[in-house]
């Protein structure tokens, strides 16, 4: 066991370093077995955070992110998180103005995370397999001039949405067939 946690510390690392010593604008920390954020990557970083565009932390076990972490990488334009234990996010997700693309897909989110509805540049929203049951926030989905794509599909949605949202949008929205399961992973 504490070898494979040393593997996974020394992939972290490496990965790290990758993208200090490249000067790349990706930061790639998906399947690392991650539980949180690593509070030691802030300090590596601080001197390229605002350069990087696109974090990738999918298949890890996140159940949570901080508000470091938000306003940290204020300057993202694609954030992948699917595939962890995510069921909220923070406040200072709303610092994420240049944002774009965000996957939340296979996480544990019952409530839409409805700070996504401030984000000016956001395009694409992804949500599909997560718990959601409760409103979705159509009305500020609707008004989001860059939206152009949303996919709930395999959330058990409440019967409001599938009537209310298909002639108040402008955007693709994504939704399975009400009963409808998600196939065995």
């Amino acid at each position: 066991m504490l070898k494979k946690m040393g593997e996974a510390v020394a992939r972290v690392a490496r990965k790290v370093n990758e993208t200090v010593e490249s000067g790349s604008d990706t930061l790639d920390l998906a399947e690392c077995k991650l539980v949180s954020f690593p509070i030691g990557i802030y300090k590596v970083l601080r001197n390229v955070s605002e350069q990087i565009q696109l974090i990738t932390l999918a298949n890890n076990e996140l159940k949570s992110l901080t508000s470091k972490f938000m306003t940290t990488f204020s300057q993202l334009r694609e954030l992948h998180l699917e595939g962890n234990f995510l069921h909220r996010l923070p406040s200072e997700v709303s610092s994420l103005q240049h944002l774009k693309v965000i996957d939340l897909s296979r996480n544990r989110f019952q409530d839409f995370p409805e700070q996504l509805t401030t984000l000016p540049a956001l395009e694409t929203i992804n949500l599909e397999e997560n718990e959601i049951v409760a409103d979705v926030p159509v009305e500020k989905l609707a008004a989001m001039q860059a939206l152009r794509s949303i996919n709930l599909r395999f959330n058990p949605l409440n019967a409001e949405v599938r009537v209310i949202a298909p002639p108040l949008i402008k955007f693709d929205m994504l939704m399975s067939p009400e009963g409808a399961r998600a196939p065995p992973p």
